[in-house]
């Protein structure tokens, strides 16, 4: 989900220059301070200072836009320390709890970004042997940004040698396979990324010839050769690298792979989500909450009628489903109808607004290989067959997408899901957008369905069996996504798994592990599903079924903290004394 827009209004405010902050110079206050809207109480000391760092390093990734530059890492690298340095010179002793709690998550996130361009810089030095053109290409854009004069004549000479570098390169890779039968799966890894690297030098060096090609006379007359050349050879190693290193075929979707970050990274990256726990941990929380799926799927089946066959169960739900065209006016039911079981119980509050505003579209027959399923928020994104799929495919689609399978997925994208969450977030502590988890993002509509199972909203064996279809799925993607990161599981392996453990049809896992490895999402992004539900449910123990705070008045008091890790959730709810060495520590789910 991307970030939400925030504003940027500037506003001097005696306050923020006052007790909180002392002998920072790294820039004026004033400037830094922000008008909040007139019903949001946050405007605090910390939130311009949260503000200003969000937008300067905005800014400067905008600037220094080549991922894989050294130039970039070196000047984010800078400025996080300038910031860490302002963020020392604030006296947290001085900051309310609001205060105290933005101070600590951005405190938290410059150490993560810190850690994540050194991951970045040996992701890059790990393939620099395939590319040895790089810099070459990335000195030029760099170039181009700093405005520096432009001599076409040399920088054809360089284009052209651009060309005789990648050549060099093809050549020496194929002389290397030669000599191997086959590609191992860290063979296959290193080549996808290296595949993945030159598309993007490519898209800067077509950039750099755009900005200059038939504006600059003398540029056109010595560039247009030199430039075609080197775009081609581009394009041919990057095809070259795809077919026999990676193992893709023409005419077929390409191989699932992904890019493993390891144990080490994965431990820093639950540290930044405030998570205790080792990956080890996880997966054996989420192999106890299979158990319970799998307990409740023989009883569903047993209350079908069908012994404890739980694929038989599942079988049987999923061949229930919407003709063609009906399927917006089930989103439609289902939708209302979560809205009224939420506001007849007072479970939370839903503005009129977000009642009215959400939209719907139908999913492209492209974007359903990566996501067989919904997508949500404002707008509600319905994966249906369309008329040019196969018939195998249209009746897997069908199936993934029947009436009970689409009774636990439609309140997760909406109401009291991910859209009536987006419309709180726009509207209370928008700076704390920098901060966004899917721990709590999928968290929050992961816990809608296990509380919705627990107040009795599935009305049939097959309502249940499709909740649990969904439940069992976020256990699973607990279980491949850690092990895939580990080196434990391939791509490959982890869409069998899919398969045989949670009865997903193979072309929706594979859409399924696509999405999970490609680098679009975080490497914890499909464990967050549960285990940040999980955490909303050990808080609701903690604040509701003691009777410190109503279900409305808890579930209202999380939607206006923004989509912030959970355990500072749980401090500003709780009252929690927090100190500016604050660390981790709550374990809310007993892993014996």
């Amino acid at each position: 989900m991307k970030a939400l827009p925030r504003l940027l209004l500037f506003a001097a405010t005696s306050f923020f220059v006052g007790s909180a902050v002392q002998g920072a110079t790294e820039f004026p206050f004033n400037e830094a301070a922000r008008i909040a809207p007139t019903n949001d109480t946050s405007l605090k000391a910390m939130r311009g200072i949260v503000e200003r760092f969000t937008t300067d390093r905005e800014a400067l990734e905008r600037y220094y836009n080549i991922r894989w530059s050294d130039a970039r890492r070196e000047r984010l690298g800078q400025f996080l320390d300038e910031r860490s340095r302002t963020l020392d010179a604030v006296n947290f002793a001085a900051l309310d709890q609001e205060s105290r709690i933005d101070h600590l998550l951005l405190r938290n996130e410059i150490r993560f970004q810190r850690q994540e361009l050194d991951r970045q810089k040996n992701q890059q030095q790990e393939v620099a042997g395939m590319l040895p053109f790089a810099r070459g290409i990335v000195s030029l854009e760099e170039a181009r940004r700093k405005m520096e004069p432009l001599d076409s004549a040399k920088a054809a000479r360089t284009v052209t040698d651009l060309r005789g570098q990648i050549a060099d390169a093809q050549r020496k890779l194929e002389e290397t396979l030669k000599d191997t039968k086959s590609t191992n799966a860290t063979g296959k890894v290193l080549g996808n990324r290296a595949a993945r690297m030159i598309d993007e030098l490519r898209r800067s060096l077509r950039t750099w010839n755009t900005f200059y090609s038939g504006y600059d006379p003398e540029f056109s007359w010595w560039m247009k050769k030199p430039f075609e050349d080197a775009d081609k050879a581009l394009n041919d190693y990057a095809g070259v690298i795809r077919k026999k290193v990676v193992g893709a075929v023409d005419g077929e979707d390409d191989p699932v792979v992904g890019d493993p970050i390891g144990r080490e990274a994965l431990l820093a990256a639950l540290q930044h989500e405030m998570i205790p726990y080792t990956p080890e941990e996880l997966i054996k929380i989420a192999e106890k909450e299979f158990q319970w799926c799998e307990k409740e799927y023989r009883r569903a089946a047993q209350d079908m009628g069908l012994g404890d066959d739980w694929r038989k169960a599942l079988e049987k739900a999923t061949q229930n489903y919407m003709k063609p065209g009906e399927q917006p006016k089930l989103i439609r039911q289902l939708a209302d109808e979560a809205v009224t079981f939420l506001e007849e119980r007072n479970l939370v509050t839903i503005p009129t607004l977000a009642k009215q505003l959400w939209r719907m579209e139908m999913m492209t027959p492209e974007r359903q290989k990566v996501n067989p399923y919904f997508t949500g928020g404002e707008v509600i994104s319905v994966s249906f067959p369309t008329d040019g799929m196969g018939h195998e495919e249209k009746l897997m689609s069908l199936r993934g997408n029947s009436i009970h399978l689409c009774r636990a997925t439609v309140h997760h994208e909406l109401i009291p899901g991910h859209h009536l969450q987006l419309f709180m977030a726009a509207r209370f502590r928008t700076h704390r957008a920098e901060f966004r988890t899917p721990f709590l993002v999928e968290g929050w509509a992961l816990y809608w369905e296990m509380l919705l199972w627990d107040l009795g909203f599935p009305k049939t064996p097959e309502d249940r069996v499709g909740m649990l279809f969904w439940r069992s799925h976020r256990c699973a993607r607990i279980i491949f996504s850690l092990k895939f990161h580990l080196g434990q599981m391939t791509a490959p392996q982890a869409i069998d798994f899919l398969v045989e453990r949670v009865g997903h049809e193979r072309r929706n896992a594979t859409g399924e592990v696509r999405r999970s490895v490609a680098g679009d999402y975080g490497p914890l992004y499909q464990a967050a599903y549960m285990l940040g539900g999980l955490q909303i449910r050990g808080l609701r123990k903690e604040l509701v079924e003691t009777g410190k705070m109503t279900d409305r008045d808890f579930h209202d008091a999380i939607l206006r903290e923004n989509a912030i890790p959970i355990e500072f959730i749980r401090a500003s709810l709780g009252g929690q004394t927090l100190t500016k060495d604050f660390a981790s520590q709550w374990r809310f789910y007993d892993v014996k």
